[in-house]
């Protein structure tokens, strides 16, 4: 019996790690629609999102998953020196991130400031430098990247990284905790395919028309507002991927940009998309829990005066009578005893101590 549950686990995880790996190549895919170095580097890159939100949730045993999904990336991608390196890289900025977040107690509820706060600042900008880092040296060490290019590399490299962390991840930890089974109200669902689409559409139109892309943050603001990630994380996604759309093609603010000054563009303002989305649902998150406190502290002091009421009115305080034979016992036990002896004969005028008796 223990045997065959040992083989269940083992053929489990396995199903695990194929399933993993193969969102991760499938992701990958997805990501070099948008190349902008030699189409291999892209300025978003979901796979890390993927690989985190797999080893947040099934564990550190899931890493092999990460590894064999971007060893098949790169097999098509790089050369064949760097396939490995470059894939090893990759995991390990996943797996350090995982446990940078669970250094700091991060919860994949995502209902803490601190949650989000880590998540962005210790998992996307921190960790992928490593995985960005090695695979641009790499790159340049086997001459697939001209050494000139170094930075431009690098910095895409990370920007996809780090976005693939700041929305794919909170958007995956969102889906898996809504309650699916629950039916969502007709104007509740009305509701969300319209800011949606205008959450797409409308910043899309206001690149191409007027070269701006602010017009996200009231759509943002109104969807954390309303439905805290579960609306803000499909937003930012959707205004991240208008940025990119408007990067590849040289549109609005980053007409006539080079790729160097396009990147830096284009991580400013989705890391501002994404602080903007994760910290005021966050906020609005703990605003209700700590009122929902507040509540259940009233209700319960409610219930406490309510009963104290109660037992005051049944309670009669009368002062204790004590008989008046113990009384008189009492008195006399405190009274102090006469002195037995001659009269006092002190000198004339004077009188014994203490009324001639003895405390």
């Amino acid at each position: 019996m223990e045997r065959i549950s040992g083989l269940r686990r083992i053929g489990i995880v396995g199903l695990q790690i194929i399933a993993v790996a193969a969102a991760f190549y499938g992701s990958a895919q997805l990501g070099l629609l948008v190349g902008l170095v030699d189409g291999q580097i892209s300025p978003f890159w979901p796979p890390t999102g993927i690989a985190l939100v797999a080893l947040l949730l099934l564990g550190p045993r899931i890493w092999p998953a990460i590894l064999l999904g971007a060893l098949l990336v790169e097999l098509s991608q790089s050369p064949p020196v760097a396939v490995l390196p470059t894939a090893a890289g990759t995991t390990l900025a996943c797996v350090c991130a995982y446990y940078a977040l669970r250094r700091f107690g991060f919860r994949t509820e995502l209902d803490r400031l601190r949650d989000a706060l880590a998540l962005v600042f210790f998992a996307a900008f921190g960790s992928m430098l490593i995985s960005s880092t090695i695979g641009t040296a790499i790159r340049v060490a086997v001459g697939a990247t001209d050494p000139s290019f170094f930075l431009p590399t690098w910095l895409t490299w990370w920007t996809g990284d780090a976005m693939g962390v700041l929305f794919v991840a909170p958007l995956l930890l969102t889906v898996v905790r809504i309650p699916w089974r629950h039916a969502i109200p007709t104007a509740t669902l009305l509701e969300l395919i319209a800011l949606f689409a205008a959450a797409f559409g409308v910043v899309l139109a206001g690149a191409r028309m007027f070269g701006v892309l602010f017009l996200a943050f009231p759509l943002l603001v109104w969807a954390a507002w309303r439905y805290q990630l579960p609306g803000a994380a499909p937003v930012a996604l959707l205004a991240s991927a208008d940025a990119i759309y408007a990067a590849v093609h040289s549109i609005g603010p980053f007409t006539g940009r080079g790729l160097f000054d396009t990147m830096v563009i284009l991580q400013m303002f989705d890391g501002a998309v994404a602080l903007t989305g994760l910290l005021l649902s966050v906020a609005i998150i703990e605003r209700d829990r700590a009122r929902r406190e507040i509540e259940r502290t009233c209700e319960r002091l409610d219930e406490v005066l309510d009963h104290f009421d109660r037992s005051a009115g049944a309670l009669r305080v009368v002062p204790p009578q004590a008989p008046s034979e113990e009384r008189t016992v009492r008195r006399e036990s405190h009274r102090p005893n006469r002195v037995e002896g001659p009269p006092y004969s002190g000198p004339p005028g004077t009188s014994p101590p203490v009324n001639g008796r003895l405390r």
